[in-house]
């Protein structure tokens, strides 16, 4: 089987990369793209901030960057193990893995969830690694539960070993679901991850409908030569189920041969549904969206784009990161961290600990590098951010 890096490149796939400002520059789609309107699919970063302002009045200081941003959502990984090997997540040679006593103890994460909830944070999300694994994880989603001001409790997951284990995590207060899914062939699959396990993960994704998740969002990363063939089979998914598909561009991170001839930007498979579809309509974001989100008439779910290279949502961004080794990430794409692990272990008591997240926040950027120069960025693998 070709290596996931050496599949053919269609000749004409760099007409997506020329010249001038982005947006300006898919001549060979503007014509679908025109039929929706870029002004509407085009998100402001001020208007963004603004609204921000008026629905989080109350957040305190410590989550308030310098541009004015309100952080209200802390994506908190469990763990760095996974029971896959995504290739896009994992570097071939696999990673180094933080000896068990250096990550966060479950005590130490309801300590800081608590600081952050308590200051403005009203969503959180559990991602790994798969934070399915952690043997304590239940306990987790218990104690985060109930704590005072949380609205919302989400997790990442493979979808793996989910389906027995669902039941239990929704009585535990789990109220929003991500499933990952790059492929809907079987064989793509255990390329892709190095494991099997296909089925199990469309199992998951049945059970989460079952048990009233709505939508189940199932994401999907698209790689040109993978799986960009398989984009209207995605959307076929959200014709009579609540799922929400969420089609991301290839990002890159340590160890995972990011290429530009691999991304497949947001308006190229924008313009792929539009050809098959009628009746696609743009959804009214949050300011605070990661995604670009449609509806097809007649479907019952939806379709969304996570546009990371080729259109940047950081205008918006109210998204913070404690990794499972207890640093402190405030953007994805930024090498910068600051253990919150180390702090606490020393003794440093709330105040300390807000003073060292609010000195960090404050140290927030504008926006992260363009996606060649984040190429070239030193970053962990995603494996160790947490997805």
């Amino acid at each position: 089987m070709q290596s996931l890096y050496s599949y053919p490149v269609p000749a004409n796939s760099m007409k997506y990369f020329s010249s001038s400002p982005f947006l300006e520059r898919v001549r060979p789609v503007s014509h679908a793209i025109s039929k929706l309107g870029w002004r509407s699919l085009a998100t402001s970063a001020a208007k963004s901030v603004t609204e921000s302002s008026v629905e989080n009045a109350t957040v305190s200081d410590m989550l308030i960057d310098s541009f004015g941003r309100m952080h209200t959502y802390l994506r908190i990984s469990l763990t760095e193990r996974c029971n896959l090997r995504c290739q896009y997540c994992m570097p071939g040679e696999g990673v180094e893995l933080t000896p068990k006593p250096e990550l966060l103890s479950q005590n130490e994460i309801i300590r800081l969830a608590n600081l952050f909830v308590s200051s403005g944070v009203d969503k959180i999300r559990l991602t790994g690694g798969e934070p399915t694994i952690r043997p304590d994880i239940e306990d987790i989603c218990v104690r985060l539960t109930r704590i005072k001001g949380l609205k919302t409790l989400a997790m990442t997951t493979n979808g793996l070993t989910l389906a027995k284990k669902l039941p239990n995590f929704k009585e535990a207060g789990l109220n929003s679901l991500n499933i990952s899914l790059d492929t809907l062939v079987p064989a793509k699959f255990e390329f892709l991850t190095r494991r099997k396990g296909h089925g199990k993960v469309l199992e998951s994704i049945e059970t989460a409908i079952s048990l009233g998740y709505n939508p189940v969002k199932v994401n999907c990363v698209v790689m040109r030569g993978l799986n960009d063939d398989e984009i209207c089979d995605f959307v076929e998914m959200t014709r009579d189920k609540p799922i929400n598909v969420r089609f991301i561009e290839f990002m890159p991170f340590d160890g995972n041969v990011w290429n530009v001839k691999k991304l497949v930007p947001y308006a190229e498979m924008l313009d792929t549904i539009v050809k098959h579809y009628k009746g696609l309509q743009r959804l009214q974001d949050h300011s605070s969206d990661t995604a670009k989100n449609f509806k097809i008439d007649g479907f019952v779910g939806t379709v969304s784009f996570i546009t990371s290279m080729t259109q940047h949502f950081c205008g918006g961004c109210n998204r913070l990161r404690l990794l499972a080794d207890g640093n402190f990430k405030v953007c994805l794409f930024g090498p910068s961290e600051v253990s919150l692990r180390d702090a606490i272990r020393k003794g440093v008591d709330d105040q300390g600990l807000q003073e060292i997240i609010g000195a960090a926040v404050k140290r927030k950027k504008a926006a992260h590098a363009g996606m060649f120069d984040l190429a070239k960025t030193p970053n962990r693998p995603m494996v160790h951010i947490g997805g």
